[in-house]
């Protein structure tokens, strides 16, 4: 069994959304995104197919131009290579399940661009 928690702990980044690794298991990659209202990922694509959880808040969900506005309880589910981006409306917790070969630090550097 894996434990872990979307709650605890919770640091906001100053300037930019904090992204943590919550666990890996065989076949996936658990993240926690930490948002401020006004915070976002700017777009960006993956390689692997991706679900995004609202755990928390409000997201602006951009894919292809088009914007979704997501709240708590909302999941959304993108093949690989889909350009989207998130823009939070409020304070938000995000849930990132990405797949096994995918990695963190791609994450996070979207946050650099």
């Amino acid at each position: 069994m894996i434990k872990a928690s979307l709650t605890e702990n919770i640091q906001y980044g100053e300037h930019k959304p904090d992204i943590k690794l919550l666990f890996e298991s065989d076949s996936t990659k658990e993240i926690r995104i930490v948002f401020r209202k006004g915070q976002l990922m700017k777009e960006h694509k993956t390689s692997f197919p991706i679900t995004v959880e609202i755990f928390e808040g409000a997201i602006d969900f951009g894919v292809a131009g088009n914007i979704s506005h997501l709240i708590k309880g909302d999941l959304v589910a993108l093949p690989a290579a889909t350009p989207h981006d998130l823009h939070a409306t409020a304070d938000s917790i995000v849930r990132l399940s990405l797949a096994k070969s995918d990695t963190v630090q791609r994450v996070k550097s979207v946050l650099e661009k």
